[in-house]
């Protein structure tokens, strides 16, 4: 998985360190030269000198295509820029952005269209869910990180077609709340049953979210 970090202070360092070692191919932009130099010393990621907020240098570090962007420098307005470019013009998979004031938050939200957060313990955890599940979509998220609203296609040849929602083993600290079939919803009942092309959204807490991707990704 290819994550790109703007900002390499206290919090896009560790997200870094955290990522390489779980084997992620990092790379690092950050515009303060002696910052970069300690970073290049200290990482075992590609790091860029220059400013993230400039295409060139969001292009040399891969950000096209990129599978996780995080956008964490100590100006929101830097963020913004950046995980706009991310978005509309590399087309990141995935956008974090950091608000260092959280009365931005809003502001944020609505005008780069990536996850914003300004609690800065949850953004490792929102790059993992989207590693572990690459399969399951996030929708939002709630308490702080602690659970998610997702969203997972039943598979063709599942092992789940045509079985009845209550005799699916759903896991602990999960609950489908609705179901889209053919452009209409349905909000299920346990006498709903399930078939291949149901996108199922469902609320998950903690690891209920990988164990029911698993459930839902079965095939016979």
């Amino acid at each position: 998985m290819r994550i790109v970090i703007v900002g390499g202070g206290k919090l896009g360092h560790q997200i870094a360190v955290n990522m390489l070692e779980k084997h992620h191919d990092v790379r690092l932009i950050e515009k303060d030269k002696l910052k970069c130099m300690r970073l290049a010393n200290e990482l075992d990621a590609e790091v860029i000198c220059g400013d993230g907020t400039e295409i060139e240098v969001l292009d040399e570090a891969g950000s096209n295509n990129a599978d996780c962007f995080i956008a964490v420098t100590g100006s929101d307005q830097d963020n913004l820029v950046a995980s706009q470019l991310a978005k509309m013009q590399f087309h990141a998979r995935k956008v974090i952005i950091r608000a260092n004031d959280p009365r931005n938050l809003r502001a944020l939200r609505t005008l780069s269209s990536a996850i914003a957060v300004s609690s800065t313990e949850i953004i490792t955890q929102l790059i993992e869910q989207e590693v572990d599940t690459a399969e399951m979509h996030l929708l939002a998220t709630l308490n702080k990180g602690k659970a998610a609203i997702c969203a997972m296609v039943l598979p063709e040849g599942s092992r789940l077609e045509g079985v009845l929602l209550k005799d699916v083993p759903l896991p602990k600290g999960s609950l489908v709340i609705s179901i889209l079939r053919n452009d209409s919803m349905i909000i299920p009942n346990g006498f709903n049953a399930l078939h291949t092309g149901d996108e199922i959204v469902a609320v998950c807490e903690g690891e209920s979210r990988k164990n029911l991707m698993k459930i839902l990704g079965d095939k016979k």
